[in-house]
């Protein structure tokens, strides 16, 4: 897929204390972000209802009067279009139990107070490489859009990312609800190729992306006999009750049961949040198989029609 010169990301923070907003705003604008500001959550769902076209990520202090951290992400989720906004939400000290709080309410990016300029731009370039992600796949599966209903099953293979970011709009269009599903197929997709085949680890993938080498890292495994030939396989099935997809890669597999939802020690960093976003926002179940190197997504039709008791 070809890339385009990314526009500056559009950050809208929210925090009840001026100092802070200020402090947000200089240290986003200094590195070329564009920002909107509200003081209170009542502030910021009036901004989000008349301009959330224009905004990429929610940057959200999670104690405010009038109307609280935890308040707008509800309305966020609730409403289809902000649902799939990224917030990053600021707390005041490193609270497991705020972090899980937060991450039932679906917030996956943290920053703890005080905040430093390194952790504020590793936090904001993850929620903006999700969010570019999703508008760019988003994008092309408008694009290409035509009539999927008919398909009962299919099996396909790639290996690449870029073949996987094609495949997810491909597939997710099989679903009901391609929107929901989008982000969930392209993040499994991706782990299969990079976590899966390639066997880059959670802690590789933190220092290469950390030092800017994580595509060098990427285009070398492709290439190196180890794992050059090396295959995702996918199988779509659709049944009168669900749709399922099943993807396998030839890795080792790993402990996916430390994924499945946002480990709060990991909260802050910058990566890793893929599969708990796919399992809780995505699918109806998430199955994988012992070894961790085939995964299955479940979307049943019955939650497919209460899609705002799901998000709510």
């Amino acid at each position: 897929m070809t890339q385009k010169p990314s526009a500056p990301l559009s950050i809208l923070a929210v925090d009840d204390n001026p100092t802070s907003l200020r402090l947000l705003e200089s240290m986003l604008e200094r590195n070329d972000f564009k920002v909107q500001k509200a003081v209170n959550g009542l502030e910021a769902m009036a901004i989000l209802e008349k301009d959330h076209e224009n905004l990429d990520i929610i940057l959200l202090d999670r104690m405010m009067p009038e109307m609280d951290g935890i308040e707008v992400c509800n309305a966020m989720k609730s409403d289809e279009r902000f649902r799939y906004i990224p917030i990053i939400m600021q707390t005041a000290a490193d609270n497991p139990e705020e972090i899980s709080e937060g991450i039932a309410a679906g917030v996956f990016y943290y920053l703890t107070k005080p905040l430093s300029q390194e952790m504020l731009l590793s936090v904001v370039d993850a929620a903006g490489k999700q969010i570019r992600r999703h508008k760019q796949l988003r994008h092309e599966m408008e694009r290409r859009k035509i009539s999927f209903g008919l398909v009962q099953i299919l099996k396909c293979t790639f290996k690449t990312l870029e073949e996987a970011e094609g495949m997810s709009i491909f597939l997710a269009n099989f679903f009901d609800d391609p929107d929901r599903t989008l982000t969930g197929v392209s993040e499994l997709l991706i782990n299969a190729v990079e976590h899966g085949n390639l066997g880059i680890s959670y802690q590789e993938k933190s220092d290469l992306v950390t030092n800017h080498k994580w595509q060098d890292e990427i285009d070398k495994r492709l290439a190196a006999p180890q794992y050059k030939d090396r295959m995702v396989t996918v199988i779509f099935e659709r049944k009168e009750n669900a749709c399922y997809i099943q993807i396998s890669d030839e890795g080792e597999g790993f402990n996916w049961k430390e994924y499945m939802d946002v480990d709060p020690s990991r909260a802050m960093h910058n990566h890793g949040r893929g599969i708990a976003m796919a399992n809780m926002l995505c699918f109806s179940k998430l199955v994988y198989n012992k070894k961790g190197n085939q995964v299955t997504g479940i979307i049943e039709a019955e939650d497919t029609e209460n899609q705002d008791d799901f998000w709510g």
